[in-house]
């Protein structure tokens, strides 16, 4: 699920970038799969190195090799560095518009694991992680940003991810409260529903925005209030204090995504 809300904001941004009439650059959407195994692969690959100790406290993640003691840290980096090391030979292929600007997100990449110790907001540092791809897309096509139409999208990922990664956090309040970190879970409580709504509608205003700066056309709109109605469901129906539906409606995630990619090929079209 992780590698693919990574790579559907690159979809989005590959599909909008395309001339009209025209499908999506399919050498891309493979070259920013590939990215998206890799550096998801990665992230985890981080965050298990520096969760390593508090992973150990939680059942969901005690098993993991890291906390688990299958390997070493030292070992952990080694395969690090082959991770990243592949990841560059894909951001490589682009132009070096997007070689800088995809270099520039290993910053956050690095550093959102550290979040949860410091604010309630790690899930918004997540969001602009994951969504880098809505800016990486559009240049890696075009050769540089078009920053009223890629702004938007970045911020609707952004909005996006607040939600879906809410909706994961509140799997684990339990032992975060035990073992001190932080999330948007334990800052919204039961006013959870009310500021996934919210993050719901500044989703859905940003791709509206995006579309329009774009001459996006009729499928792109039927997607976005498909995408709309998805949202209020899963907001609607999700039972904050039961973690099997937590992670259902995370999951579910996947299909906003491919709804949006779908609308912006056919609105192309």
């Amino acid at each position: 699920s992780g590698t693919w809300l990574l790579y559907l904001p690159c979809t989005w941004s590959i599909g909008l970038a395309a001339e009209p009439g025209c499908l999506p650059d399919w050498r891309m959407l493979s070259l920013f799969g590939m990215g998206a195994v890799l550096m998801r692969g990665a992230g985890c690959t981080i965050n298990d190195m520096w969760d390593r100790d508090y992973d150990k406290k939680v059942a969901r993640t005690a098993s993991r090799p890291l906390a688990a003691g299958e390997i070493s840290t030292f070992q952990s980096f080694i395969f690090l560095g082959g991770q990243l090391s592949l990841a560059l030979c894909v951001l490589l292929c682009l132009n070096y518009y997007s070689i800088i600007l995809g270099a520039a997100s290993l910053s956050l990449v690095i550093t959102y694991p550290l979040m949860k110790r410091i604010t309630y907001w790690p899930q918004l540092v997540l969001g602009l992680t994951f969504n880098w791809g809505a800016l990486l897309g559009w240049s890696a096509v075009k050769g540089s940003c078009e920053w009223s139409v890629c702004l938007p999208l970045y911020v609707a990922g952004v909005m996006w991810t607040l939600v879906y990664d809410t909706i994961y956090a509140h799997q684990d309040k339990r032992d975060d409260i035990i073992i001190g970190v932080k999330s948007t879970a334990l800052q919204f409580k039961e006013d959870t529903k009310q500021w996934l709504s919210g993050f719901s509608l500044a989703m859905l205003l940003s791709l509206c925005m995006s579309g329009m700066n774009c001459n996006q056309t009729f499928p792109y709109y039927s997607a976005v209030a498909a995408i709309g109605a998805h949202l209020a469901h899963q907001i609607y129906t999700l039972d904050i204090d039961k973690p099997e539906d937590c992670w259902k409606k995370f999951a579910s995630n996947r299909t906003v995504g491919v709804l949006l990619f779908t609308g912006i090929v056919l609105g192309n079209l």
